[in-house]
């Protein structure tokens, strides 16, 4: 389509539709490529983002900042209701997006503009959102928000708010934009995923698809300030074992803590976490102690953060306090100091990720400047299998400090994101854990009456649609179970008797005796005797374990 006028905010609300009307990937990645194929260059970046119900990537520091109970204040005011007739309505409906379009269909005070809403209007209203700040923010905000709702039909109300809470229900996740827009411009999903990859921005993949096709894709790299995703490990089964089947390899410290991705730019220091949250600054002594530890030249290094005390780490809980905290930085940092251990290095001064490892250290040895007990290289020990008894060595000696085990990597082998392969292995001194979504939870009875005792959990299936595996009940201490309990009250999306559903935002690391098929459960599995290990703030909705993972794991015992 020309951009001789601006394309109407409806068209993208059909798509949504379409998009929610089916739960077939095939249909989804037809209805957007369709879509896709109609846009012009300038439009297209806007489009694919807002695809996914989202104004702004994950690693941007921009936010919207609108919460839930400010939305329903403008919902509120756009229809004549009061905010507890919106949360009502919200219960009812499950969402805030079919609540504001139940609403929208009953209005009667209001006499609205008519103004036809664009995609770009609604767009740069949106990204407008993060930009207010200070005083009566709140209410300029909701004035922002009410000068798109003024104008919108019932359907364009619901979308709109979905996606200011980045909820917006229509089962499009990065997968099938990816598919989409290889359909839309016949570019080689190789190129395609590779670009992605190396970008992590699906606007410009997209534009570089429509415009330049594979040879635009092919030149596109790996860029200090944009993170990546993380290169990821599957699980060992014995250490002799492995490195009898790889002849050689390095073996490094599995630390205990957040997994982080540090970039440098000029002279900015960017901190990421493993779900690509920019955290520096939450940490400004790391980054102080990078800048003493790592060359002026641009770099992007990867690298563990943890929490130790008397030389030994201490819980996760505590990085997880230093890496969401607003306020107050300069007492938790003596509180709650950090040791930073690099085991990798993607880019120094040109990208690096399809060269060896054996290289990519040898670099970061080269160029690291110490920091003891801030900034430090992961420990690490070359073995074949004439010395394999030092890989052990490693191991125990690493458990015995408090680590998870350790990392058994391909000297050979280049950095792939995003990908869980054979040239990256990890060797824990626990059983494997399953990392699962929270979508419910159960009351408890008498004095615990106020407390979620037990969480229904789930994963993803093969399309990105959730399913159910199991129910949890212990692991959690008092303090935990209140913390959890009152954050599961913000997610609530129906009630019934003792039992509610939530929105899938909580992530639970949970440790299992064994996976055993069960009808009661939609995944068609269950997880014998599961225990909550740990709160995963560090991940997101996109990290969680799949139904394809579970039935090779089910398989393979």
């Amino acid at each position: 389509m020309s951009k001789k006028e601006p394309m109407p905010y409806k068209a993208l609300v059909n798509v949504y539709e379409a998009l929610a009307a089916t739960t077939k990937r095939l249909e989804k990645t037809r209805i957007l490529a369709d879509f896709f194929s109609e846009i012009d260059a300038e439009l297209l970046p806007i489009v694919t983002i807002l695809s996914l119900g989202k104004v702004y990537p994950v690693w941007s520091r921009q936010e919207m900042g609108v919460g839930s109970q400010l939305l329903m204040k403008a919902v509120a005011q756009a229809v004549g209701v009061t905010p507890l007739e919106v949360e009502d309505q919200i219960r009812e409906q499950g969402d805030i997006g079919s609540a504001a379009e139940t609403l929208f269909q009953k209005k009667s005070q209001i006499t609205f503009f008519k103004k036809k809403l664009t995609i770009e209007m609604v767009y740069n209203n949106l990204r407008k959102l993060a930009t207010v700040s200070g005083n009566k923010s709140q209410s300029r905000k909701i004035n922002i928000i009410l000068e798109l709702l003024s104008s919108a039909s019932p359907q364009e109300a619901k979308y709109i708010t979905g996606t200011v809470l980045e909820e917006l229900r229509v089962g499009v996740g990065e997968g099938i934009i990816r598919d989409s827009i290889s359909e839309a411009f016949g570019v080689d999903k190789n190129f395609l995923d590779r670009a992605y990859m190396l970008t992590n921005d699906l606007g410009l993949v997209a534009k570089v698809a429509q415009s330049e096709g594979d040879e635009g894709l092919s030149s596109l790299t790996l860029k200090p300030g944009k993170p990546v995703k993380p290169m990821l490990a599957k699980l060992a089964d014995s250490i002799k074992e492995t490195v009898s089947d790889l002849g050689f390899l390095y073996c490094e410290t599995k630390y205990d803590g957040i997994r982080v991705q540090v970039h440098r730019q000029n002279s900015e220091i960017k901190i990421f976490t493993r779900r690509l949250e920019n955290i520096s600054n939450a940490v400004p002594d790391v980054v102080e102690y990078i800048n003493q530890a790592l060359p002026q030249d641009d770099f992007i290094v990867e690298g563990e953060l943890i929490v130790t005390k008397e030389g030994k780490p201490i819980s996760f809980q505590y990085i997880l306090q230093r890496v969401r905290r607003k306020y107050d930085i300069d007492k938790l940092i003596k509180e709650v100091p950090l040791s930073l251990y690099l085991f990798d290095i993607l880019y120094f001064q040109k990208p690096l990720i399809d060269d060896p490892l054996e290289h990519r250290r040898k670099i970061l040895e080269n160029i690291i400047n110490p920091v003891k007990g801030y900034v430090e290289l992961s420990q690490q020990v070359k073995v074949t299998m004439d010395n394999v008894e030092e890989a052990e060595y490693l191991f125990e000696e690493s458990v015995k400090l408090g680590h998870e085990g350790i990392m058994l990597k391909d000297p050979q082998a280049p950095y792939i994101p995003g990908i869980r392969g054979k040239k990256m292995l990890k060797y824990k001194s626990e059983p494997e854990t399953l990392d699962l979504v929270v979508v419910g939870g159960t009351y408890g009875r008498g004095k615990r009456a106020h407390l979620i005792g037990s969480y229904l959990l789930a994963l993803k299936d093969e399309n990105g649609n959730l399913k159910t595996i199991a129910h949890v009940a212990t692991g959690l201490d008092d303090e935990t179970l209140i913390e959890l309990s009152k954050r599961m009250e913000d997610l609530v999306i129906e009630r019934k008797g003792r039992q509610i559903k939530v929105e899938a935002k909580i992530i639970l690391e949970i440790a299992y005796s064994e996976i055993v098929k069960s009808p009661e459960y939609e995944s068609g599995y269950s997880l014998r005797f599961p225990v909550v290990k740990r709160i995963r703030d560090d991940l997101t909705l996109e990290d969680i374990d799949t139904l394809p993972r579970v039935d090779s794991m089910f398989k393979n015992n």
